[in-house]
C-alpha cells in the first residue's frame, strides 16, 4: 500500500504521518508512506488545502489530521 501525506511539514502535516504510522504499527500493516512537500506536485493532486492523504494514486482525505479510526478503515 502506497501513502503519501501531502503538506508543507506544518504541524498537522507531521502529526498525520505520526497517526498513520502508529495505526499501521497496530494493525500489522505494511505500508510504504512518504511525504510530498513540494506545492506543485501537491497541487497536482487537485488539493486545496493540507495535510491531505493519498492512497494508491487516489485522495482519499484533505484538510486537517485524520481520526485514528478513519485511518484505521483506511488500512483495512
Amino acid at each position: 500500500m502506497d501513502i503519501k501525506v501531502l503538506g508543507t511539514g506544518c504541524a498537522n502535516c507531521r502529526n498525520t504521518v505520526r497517526v498513520i504510522e502508529e495505526v499501521a504499527a497496530e494493525k500489522g500493516v505494511s505500508i510504504a508512506l512518504s511525504k510530498v512537500e513540494d506545492i506543485p506536485s501537491i497541487m497536482g493532486y487537485g488539493v486545496m488545502s493540507t495535510p491531505a492523504v493519498v492512497i494508491d494514486g487516489k485522495v482519499v482525505h484533505a484538510g486537517g489530521v485524520p481520526s485514528r479510526d478513519k485511518v484505521g478503515s483506511w488500512l483495512g
